[in-house]
């Protein structure tokens, strides 16, 4: 009896509170805007890839949205960079070859964490800081930790490969 009256009562409640945990805007760093030390889960989609970015033999992960531009960027991995600052904002490079946009957004505004595609140049963009609505950007996916290592000055050295679930 106690158990039907849980799941009854108890269970609706306890599924309707964990479904409305949101992720901080710090992308990634789990942590709530009033508690920083909390961390919060991270509720993956089904179709998400997770990738490795090897920086400085650290390999930090993030998770590419389920887009048809996400897709096209995976198929380009492994994939070996040299990112460069820009506009104290965000480090970017160029890609081998232009990203299929079909279904994007006309443009997103950035967070910290988020990897995007900046379809007038075509490269890969990775915000170390939030920044305004831009035309032409495209979400590719947000980094699940480790944006420290994106915010040192000057340009560094990444590989960027798929990892196995």
């Amino acid at each position: 009896m106690l158990v039907r009256l849980f799941r009854a009562r108890l269970l609706p409640i306890a599924v309707s509170m964990a479904s409305m945990a949101t992720i901080s805007a710090d992308a990634g760093t789990g942590g709530g805007a009033d508690h920083p030390d909390i961390r919060l889960p991270v509720i993956r989609q089904e179709n998400t890839m997770q990738i490795g970015i090897e920086i400085e033999g650290t390999t930090i992960t993030a998770t590419l949205e389920d887009s048809e531009t996400a897709r096209d960027f995976a198929s380009l991995l492994p994939l070996s960079l040299t990112l460069e600052d820009y506009a104290s904002t965000e480090k970017i490079s160029d890609l081998p070859r232009r990203l299929s946009t079909s279904g994007a957004p006309d443009g997103i505004t950035p967070k910290v964490g988020d990897l995007a595609y900046y379809a007038p140049w075509g490269n890969l963009a990775i915000f170390h800081k939030n920044f305004r609505y831009s035309s032409g950007l495209v979400k590719l996916g947000t980094l699940d930790l480790g944006i420290e290592l994106l915010r040192r000055p000057g340009p560094c050295k990444v590989t960027i490969r798929r990892l196995e679930r």
